[in-house]
């Protein structure tokens, strides 16, 4: 499966920080670079790889996901890969499409 995501299929709104904006993104594992959850070029990727690595195109999915990711993700998260990782194990404890 292979989910893309426009910014209008996001429930919030993001900075468009373009000074990072041609840097590369979250293209998977492993991945040590600083996630920034607040800037959409680095969002639309990561929520991109999540919703294709539990199989689903739903947006009452992608809202959860999106909600967990801003309110919920703890502050020591900080990786792209921990990132992932806790937004997939997230969806998988809800039950959500794996």
């Amino acid at each position: 499966m292979n989910i893309s995501i426009s910014p209008s299929d996001l429930f919030y709104r993001y900075r468009h920080k373009k000074q990072t904006r041609e840097l590369p993104k979250f293209q998977g594992k492993p991945d040590a670079h600083p996630f920034d959850r607040d800037d959409l070029y680095e969002v639309l990727p990561m929520l991109e790889a999540v919703m294709n690595e539990i199989g689903s195109a739903e947006g009452q999915v992608l809202e959860k996901i999106e909600e967990m990711m801003l309110l919920q993700m703890p502050g020591f998260i900080r990786t792209r890969e921990q990132v992932f990782d806790f937004l997939v194990d997230f969806a998988r404890q809800r039950g959500m499409p794996s």
